[in-house]
């Protein structure tokens, strides 16, 4: 078969690269170009192959047909090391930090050579910040630094070892308005150093907003690629899911919202000994959705779990209905109807059991409620396959183990038992991260009909335009503290982004 030439002019040219793991076809013949001194953005569904793309330029996996070349030379990156030295650099989503080093010593951490003394390497990792605008103090330790800060080593990592392109994988997620940026600040610069840069995100308007090209992959295979000044978000959706979808968020007004939860002076440490709640107060209310932001390592992670009874507090009190919770094991609360759909990094770290099909995973919630010695698995048999058609999850079947389902199917497992379980309180925590448009979308559809039906839903998410448009009331937490609990249609992302930063503090409304 006969191949185009390749092009010195671009940074990466991938012809026909096709990846299989079993009978799944992960990579179809895909051909993708980078240009130097462009940013591309790289969009698709869930299982559309853009995790395992990205894992062949970055050497973790190899192509099983097609062709790879780096400015106009055919390559082959058989492991990191190979990416690392044709200067690939990638930035992941959750950061490969050492958290006891510094960041000078996370830095050069995994390189080869002499090295260099740390007054001279101070100096060299200060002149690479002021090339392109970062800010960091090479010194800090890593368990001091906020999100960003971590973020920003992770860039100096690559950088450092001279990389010339980069592949972001959701850069944003965590990152707050005014951080998010400062970011997109760094990228341009480096884009205008002539620099290839790769970013994969789900969020449209930061699509829109810093690339200059669009490759949209379709299970699988690589459908087109636009210039982004001649798009938008609604063309976008479409070649990402095939079909039109809505990009509206419904926000249904609630009816008769009646508190059904009260939180009172929650204090909570975590295991460290640090404060991770600091005698918070607030209620949770029928019919509504609590929207919760802060940037990562808020208290996000424990109120959750202290909800749930996974976690012991120091003091305060949470009341469902007028009965006092804090005490009882999570099983006696589920019993109450408080049921927690948790996105953990690890997905199959809470709530799953990796090993077990769907049918099974459902069966996890119910089978206290079986009498006899025998489990009738028909109903949830029944709901699993409904969770399949409902929510399109990818899967050879029902009783395929859930580790051989991609990250975001597994997520729609975990959130739709939990959706389906019946509960009077939904604590939902980051149940779209990582999942696509379409996807999305649908998951918000099912929140709001659980409002409707007046279950009080808590929506812990990262995406502030999402927690505007969705949620009710915002109660925003920074460093374990409340900075504000406002009405969700009355405020704007920026004052968000300041409440979640402490700068600024919103007026508490009841």
């Amino acid at each position: 078969m006969s191949q185009t030439p390749a092009n010195p002019a671009c940074a990466i040219e991938c012809r026909q690269i096709t990846k299989t793991f079993g009978s799944v076809v992960a990579n179809d013949k895909i051909d993708l170009d980078v240009r130097y001194g462009e940013i591309l953005a790289l969009l698709g569904e869930n299982g559309s192959g853009k995790t395992t793309l990205m894992n062949m330029l970055s050497g973790i996996y190899h192509p099983d047909s097609g062709s790879i070349s780096i400015a106009g030379q055919p390559v082959s990156i058989n492991s990191p090391v190979d990416a690392m030295h044709l200067g690939i650099g990638m930035i992941h989503q959750h950061f490969k930090l050492v958290d006891a080093f510094t960041a000078m010593d996370n830095i050069v951490l995994g390189t080869h050579g002499k090295r260099l003394a740390p007054k001279v390497l101070k100096e060299r990792i200060l002149e690479i910040c002021h090339s392109v605008g970062l800010e960091i103090d090479p010194e800090k330790r890593v368990y001091e630094m906020s999100v960003s800060e971590k973020q920003t080593v992770e860039i100096l990592k690559v950088l450092y070892r001279d990389a010339k392109i980069l592949i972001l994988d959701e850069p944003t997620a965590v990152l707050t308005p005014q951080e998010t940026g400062k970011l997109f600040a760094i990228l341009r610069r480096m884009r205008e150093q002539g620099r290839a840069i790769i970013i994969i995100t789900h969020k449209l308007q930061e699509v829109l907003e810093i690339s200059d090209r669009v490759t949209i992959l379709w299970k699988g295979k690589s459908i087109d690629t636009v210039n982004t000044a001649e798009t938008n978000a609604r063309q976008l959706t479409e070649l990402m899911v095939g079909r039109p979808v809505s990009l509206s968020i419904q926000r249904p007004q609630p009816q008769d919202p009646q508190p059904v939860m009260d939180v009172q002076g929650l204090t909570v440490k975590k295991p460290d000994g640090a404060i991770a709640l600091d005698g918070i107060s607030f209620d949770i209310r029928s019919g509504e959705i609590l929207g919760i932001a802060g940037v990562a390592g808020s208290g996000q992670k424990e109120l959750c779990e202290t909800i749930a009874g996974l976690t012991k507090s120091e003091k305060g009190h949470i009341t469902f209905k007028g009965e006092e919770i804090l005490g009882k094991t999570p099983a006696e609360i589920i019993s109450l109807g408080i049921h927690m759909g948790f996105v953990p990094e690890d997905r199959l770290g809470m709530g799953l059991v990796a090993s077990m099909g769907m049918v099974d995973n459902m069966l996890l919630k119910s089978y206290r409620s079986h009498k006899g010695m025998f489990i009738d698995r028909k109903p949830a048999r029944a709901l699993a396959e409904e969770l399949i058609r409902r929510l399109e999850i990818v899967t050879p079947g029902e009783d395929t183990p859930v580790r051989l389902l991609s990250g975001g199917n597994v997520q729609k497992v975990l959130i739709g038992r939990e959706i389906e379980s019946g509960p009077s309180v939904l604590i939902t925590a980051y149940p779209v991260r990582g999942l696509d448009i379409n996807s999305s979308y649908t998951v918000y559809d099912l929140l709001n009909e659980q409002k409707q039906k007046g279950v009080a839903v808590v929506f812990v998410g990262e995406d502030l335009d999402v927690l505007l448009e969705l949620c009710d009331r915002i109660l925003v937490l920074c460093h374990g503290r409340i900075t504000g609990l406002v009405d969700a249609s009355s405020v704007t992302k920026e004052q968000i982004g300041l409440m979640m930063t402490g700068s600024h503090s919103g007026e508490v409304q009841q």
